[in-house]
């Protein structure tokens, strides 16, 4: 099994009255590949998944297949639902898309048991057997926590759950994971502790920043992976204001504005019931951003 590692890019998706921007959204994945990043990831959070179409999504994921085929960059795509049914269809979709792994957001609102988290992510990965799958564990989003205990039984139990993305903001959780299950790959879900995360052990990071700064983030987890602790800590500490600066507001609406405001995307769009930045934000963003080299914009 060809598993993804390494740095991961959360894509954020534009948007042009109203529509998916198909042309710039190919325009940001090649931008992502020029910076060297090992991942791109179509149709998570951070790409709206939530409020995209099943034809969006689909399309998301080709496009995404398209322009990295050829290419080092892999593509790990979201396939993610509070129903089991739908989020097998989306993993199926994603397959046929030829994505090269999957990763699926715990169920949010529905709030399960860890016996029906379990169920749930079984039943999800041994639709795609063939595809490598991670889990993605972000609670402060889904208000339900996949712990550890239930990690481990889907990583031992299930031969193509190969990691998580852990999204928790908990160093312990990354330590008490992999001190249990050594080759579990730990994936850092929150940019301001990816060198934490990966200091421990982890196996690379999916990043919001990565969309604006994908050559900064692709440094710091290849310096980390080398054993260069002291060049990728520096690295994150360098990055920790726009880090911070990008969650001011509900993910994606920073970095779609940080992206605008760059003019790597032509209009400043979301889908309801996300909406633009307060203008106090707009501009504490913009004073962040002038510390920073924003290459290809």
């Amino acid at each position: 099994m060809n598993i993804v590692t390494g740095s991961t890019t959360a894509l954020i998706t534009p948007f042009k009255n109203g529509k998916l921007d198909e042309q710039k959204y190919a325009d940001l994945i090649k931008r992502q590949i020029k910076s060297g990043i090992n991942a791109v990831c179509p149709v998570g959070t951070t790409g709206e998944s939530a409020t995209l179409t099943y034809d969006e999504d689909r399309r998301c994921m080709e496009i995404a297949v398209e322009v990295c085929q050829g290419t080092s960059t892999k593509v790990l795509a979201g396939a993610g639902s509070n129903s089991t049914a739908e989020a097998i269809e989306a993993a199926k979709m994603a397959q046929k898309c030829g994505v090269d792994a999957v990763f699926s957001v715990a169920p949010y609102y529905n709030k399960p048991s860890q016996e029906g988290l379990y169920q749930h992510y079984k039943a999800i990965a041994e639709s795609v057997p063939e595809l490598p799958f991670m889990l993605y564990n972000v609670p402060g989003r889904t208000v339900v926590d996949i712990s550890a205990d239930t990690v481990i039984r889907l990583f031992d139990d299930v031969p193509n759950i190969y990691g998580i993305k852990e999204a928790t903001g908990s160093i312990e959780r990354t330590i008490e994971l992999l001190s249990r299950r050594p080759d579990l790959k730990v994936f850092s879900g929150d940019d301001a502790i990816d060198y934490a995360i990966l200091a421990n052990g982890g196996a690379g990071i999916t990043s919001v920043t990565s969309n604006l700064l994908p050559d900064l983030k692709n440094r710091l987890v290849a310096k980390a992976l080398a054993g260069d602790f002291s060049g990728s800590k520096a690295i994150n500490d360098a990055l920790y204001p726009i880090n911070k600066a990008l969650f001011l507001e509900s993910n994606p609406v920073m970095i779609k504005a940080a992206m605008y405001i760059a003019g790597l995307i032509d209009t400043l769009e979301y889908r309801l019931p996300l909406v633009a930045p307060s203008s106090e934000n707009m501009k504490r963003l913009e004073a962040v951003m002038k510390n920073y080299t924003i290459q290809g914009a």
